[in-house]
């Protein structure tokens, strides 16, 4: 950044003297208009900025370079890298995973995803999972279901417990809130809430498959361990939730107002998984 003269600590003539290098030449230097390039990397510091406040300090460059691209503006990701680096912006990082709530429970259940989270459409294949949340009267859990195409929270629910009727709800918002394929699967860990009886006769009334991966092996449910990841590291790790209440609206904020509708998803091709699922209503709605 160019210093005006009355910041100067020596006058003008004496630095240039010591510097060998003429005061016409200096005062042309320092009246000459930013060149492009100049005015482009401040123009793109200023795009940076912005795209990364409105995720609230979480996206690294890779998503800042893809929200600029989403903006029309072209820069490369190492540019953008860079100029993130010069600003300062550090994206929130994630603290260290501490304790499962998974507690195994037998059963012939198939793995029918083998870590194969994807899908042709959306409601053919889904994922759940429960986690906790701390507050200040004492934890929160959430349970989740995610579609597999669009990454889609599709259903959740909220409670001070974390047994079987927590997750039902979770899964019969999902069918209410999204068309559900015939025999779509869904794929959880093999706690003993997701492998109990009364759980299994809540997908065979919704008409979806149980599907379950391997005891203690978090990559064979690693989509739904991601989406809590993510909450955690963007949101729930930065604040204090004096109740449970309060917890619940801010979560809900995150899942319906951030994490469904703005947030760009790699796996998508770095788009919102609310635009995913909208572009294949169109698609289905055109055929």
């Amino acid at each position: 950044m160019r210093l005006d003269t009355a910041e100067y600590a020596y006058p003008v003539e004496f630095m240039c003297d010591r510097l060998g290098v003429s005061k016409s030449g200096y005062y042309d230097w320092r009246y000459r208009p930013d060149s492009a390039t100049s005015q482009r990397r401040e123009e793109l510091r200023l795009l940076i900025q912005k795209a990364f406040e409105m995720s609230d300090s979480t996206y690294g460059y890779r998503r800042v370079h893809a929200q600029l691209l989403r903006w029309g503006v072209s820069a490369g990701s190492e540019l953008v890298r860079q100029l993130m680096r010069e600003l300062g912006l550090v994206p929130c990082q994630p603290r260290p995973k501490r304790w499962s709530l998974t507690q195994a429970a037998p059963g012939a259940v198939p793995d029918l995803v083998g870590r194969v989270f994807t899908a042709g459409a959306p409601g053919e294949k889904l994922v759940g999972d429960i986690t906790y949340i701390p507050t200040g009267e004492g934890w929160l859990y959430l349970a989740t279901v995610i579609d597999c195409c669009t990454k889609e929270v599709i259903g959740y629910a909220m409670d001070d417990h974390y047994q079987t009727p927590l997750i039902s709800r979770a899964i019969r918002s999902a069918a209410r809130n999204r068309k559900l394929a015939k025999d779509a699967i869904f794929h959880s860990d093999r706690g003993s809430n997701y492998m109990s009886a009364e759980y299994g006769d809540v997908l065979k009334e919704l008409g979806l498959r149980r599907s379950a991966g391997r005891t203690g092996i978090c990559y064979d449910n690693a989509m739904a361990e991601s989406f809590f990841g993510a909450l955690k590291n963007e949101r729930v790790s930065r604040v204090t939730y004096p109740t449970r209440e309060v917890a619940r609206r801010d979560i809900i904020r995150y899942i319906e107002f951030w994490y469904n509708l703005k947030r760009l998803h790699s796996a998508v091709g770095y788009r919102p998984p609310r635009e995913v699922h909208a572009e294949f209503e169109d698609l289905r709605l055109a055929a």
